[in-house]
């Protein structure tokens, strides 16, 4: 009989520091020794959270978020750096897996990152939110199909989504197809109000099903001192109130600890990874559930760049000069491309 394996989460809901360049990162450090000390192998924090979430961009119109917009610039992380290397050392002196949520900044723009270190404090995953959200895009710029990964960590095979990327189904699918086992899924918190909450308990239980996975969702939370700061107007500080639904999901669809809607705190949950497959036996939405040949998922999963080379240039013994695409320097979808075209013309000559 194989051994039982448990595996021991924690899902942070702490207020970020909107006033100094470290803070946040410095609350995180601590959450991470504080689940570590609690015996947790999984740590999850919420999206965007270091420095913090834009939350400006909610309650205030574009002409007047120029100066928080370039602060957050001024404070975001570039990948790798300081931020990561103090978060990736914290991984590994207290041997446990960090998901976390940063503005990545990337030269002129910046990025809705979510990133996932392992015990060995290798960052083994750095994946950018597909689409920002409504306020979001004055913000942030698009991530691309390479980020849809499930990566292999010491507590398992983990996938991510942040907010409401949740609702994009073939995203889901993307990392169900992938075999996730604990899916990591972020929100800010102290956001639209109470509706946000219980949409978002929907949106992780429901995954939590589909998948077959658990489920460990962070979001962020805001003191009151904190809303009046980002806006003096009070019928604007309602939209920066709820949201707010830290939880840890079973395969089953069920909370495992009771949800964290208010306040600051971290909740513990061990896992049993034997639900996985109980789930799985009786409807796995990627196996024996699935109809492959009626429906399935075609992604694109190459990283975008603004700049691609397609020619290389050399000069022969003779002196000749002559250009060619070489393999490196081939783009890099066109054997998949290739594979395509010849499905789709077997495909066309068996219809005739």
């Amino acid at each position: 009989m194989p051994e039982k394996r448990i595996v021991r989460v924690a899902a942070v809901q702490i207020a970020p520091d909107l006033d100094t360049p470290t803070g946040t990162l410095d609350r995180v450090l601590a959450a991470i020794s504080e689940a570590a000390g609690k015996g947790a192998q999984l740590a999850v924090f919420p999206e965007t959270f270091i420095p913090w979430y834009p939350y400006f961009s909610f309650v205030r119109p574009p002409v007047l978020s120029g100066a928080e917009h370039i602060h957050l610039y001024d404070n975001a992380v570039v990948v790798p750096g300081p931020v990561t290397d103090a978060v990736a050392q914290a991984a590994k002196r207290h041997n446990i897996v960090v998901a976390l949520g940063v503005n990545e900044r990337d030269h002129g723009s910046l990025y809705n990152a979510q990133l996932i270190f392992d015990t060995d404090g290798a960052l083994l995953l750095k994946r950018r939110k597909l689409t920002p959200t409504f306020h979001e895009r004055m913000i942030w710029g698009q991530g691309d199909g390479a980020g849809l990964k499930v990566v292999d960590t010491k507590v398992g095979r983990v996938g991510a989504l942040a907010c409401w990327e949740h609702y994009n189904p073939l995203a889901r699918y993307a990392l169900m197809a992938q075999h996730e086992e604990i899916h990591v899924a972020q929100f800010p918190g102290s956001l639209v109000g109470p509706i946000f909450a219980d949409q978002i308990e929907v949106t992780i239980r429901h995954h939590a099903l589909e998948s077959g996975c658990f489920v460990v969702n962070a979001t962020g939370w805001l003191t009151e001192e904190q809303i009046a700061k980002i806006s003096p107007d009070e019928g604007l500080r309602k939209g920066l109130r709820g949201g707010c639904m830290t939880a840890i999901i079973s395969p089953e669809g069920s909370h495992i600890v009771p949800p964290l809607t208010s306040g600051e705190g971290i909740l513990i949950a061990d896992l049993d990874m034997a639900l996985i497959v109980k789930r799985k036996r009786m409807m796995d939405s990627v196996g024996h559930y699935a109809r492959p040949e009626l429906l399935s998922l075609l992604i694109d999963d190459r990283s975008t760049a603004p700049m691609h080379s397609t020619q290389t240039h050399f000069t022969s013994a003779s002196g000749d000069r002559s250009d060619e695409t070489s393999d490196a320097a081939r783009p890099a979808g066109s054997d998949a491309d290739r594979a395509v075209d010849q499905r789709v013309a077997v495909l066309r000559s068996s219809s005739r």
